[in-house]
């Protein structure tokens, strides 16, 4: 296999990890920004916390192979954007770890001061994480300032934080918390029962309204902020279109019932926009705001010929056993939860 060929199955292996934790850590940070809301007694919230205690660990697994890839195949990339984004993803590592720690302590005591300040720590570190995710992308796409040595000019620890929640930055991070909540809020639907199924349901007709605002006004201020016009054009393609749209068509299955069909519409958005961004940012990996040619590509930012053929060979051994394992894991799992809390492990 060719170096350039490497490099650019690199680049999507990449895209397609970071999309399969959008898609599946989407939904449960939409569940635990939901938690504190939509579960009124103890037993409604231990239900809503076991529709996805058996799998959000499994899930953020994606996250860190996304990082472990970036950090093997493109060691500049990994550098740049780490110590560059360094008190944002502190943060977004503040948020997991207070999440985490809530799943797993919230029912240890039967004190509801203890359980329902647990609860919040879910929601709020849910909340963080998206936020931070999604300004962090947003700032990918606008530029950030890179020199011409591939390193991040930008003043560090608060200043550069300040620097990235420019408006552009805000507005993608708002829309993914926008998307995530009424993912995590079409899920449930998906795997409660009963009252809580109904209240899941009404909360997603409230949250379309503020997903489908926010994803508009995204798409509006990616013409302003980012290269698309001379990079795409004005058309931009079938891909954000049809990611708009079904955003949109969601709306005709929420407002109907239909779930099932919500919440894939709702996946297919998430999954396409990762796809744009990850299509308007190739080759180039990192933007610099300084001059596009100091920008971080596949090519300027990879490893080894040697390290991505080795890569290669073990993500073709190791990549479809992980995959059945987690298919697996859901297939196991694929009942509906009530509040009997006999039948509720957190």
């Amino acid at each position: 296999m060719s170096y350039e060929f490497l490099q650019t199955l690199w680049f999507i292996l990449i895209a397609v990890l970071w999309i399969g934790f959008y898609f599946l850590e989407g939904f449960d940070f939409g569940v635990g920004m939901l938690l504190p809301f939509l579960g009124k007694k103890d037993e409604e919230r231990r239900a809503i916390i076991n529709a996805i205690g058996s799998t959000w660990d499994g899930n953020e697994v994606w996250l860190l192979t996304a990082g472990g890839a970036t950090f093997a195949a493109f060691p500049h990339w990994y550098a740049t954007m780490f110590s560059g984004f360094y008190l944002p993803l502190f943060l977004l590592l503040i948020g997991l770890i207070i999440r985490g720690i809530s799943f797993e302590y919230r029912s240890k005591d039967a004190d509801p001061a203890w359980r329902s300040r647990f609860d919040w720590m879910i929601a709020i570190g849910s909340f963080l994480v998206s936020l931070l995710l999604g300004t962090a992308f947003a700032n990918l796409a606008k530029g950030v300032p890179i020199g011409a040595d591939m390193n991040y000019v930008s003043p560090n620890g608060i200043m550069t934080t300040i620097g990235l929640l420019n408006p552009f930055g805000l507005i993608g991070g708002l829309t993914t918390v926008a998307v995530f909540l009424l993912h995590g809020a079409n899920f449930l639907s998906l795997k409660l029962d009963g009252e809580l199924r109904e209240r899941a349901r009404s909360f997603a007709k409230k949250l379309y309204i503020f997903a489908a605002v926010m994803v508009v006004a995204l798409a509006v201020a990616t013409y302003i902020y980012t290269d698309i016009l001379t990079k795409i054009g004005v058309n931009p393609g079938v891909i954000p279109i049809v990611s708009v749209t079904a955003l949109l068509v969601s709306i005709y299955f929420i407002n109907r019932k239909m779930e099932g069909w919500a919440f894939i519409t709702v996946s297919l958005h998430i999954v396409l926009t990762q796809a744009a961004f990850f299509t308007l940012m190739f080759p180039r990996v990192m933007v610099s705001s300084l001059n596009p040619e100091w920008s971080l590509t596949i090519y300027n930012a990879s490893s080894s010929q040697y390290t991505l053929t080795v890569m290669s060979i073990v993500a073709l051994i190791f990549v479809p056993i992980v995959l059945a394992y987690q298919g697996w894991t859901y297939y196991m799992f694929r009942k509906r939860i009530s509040t009997d809390k006999k039948s509720l492990v957190y």
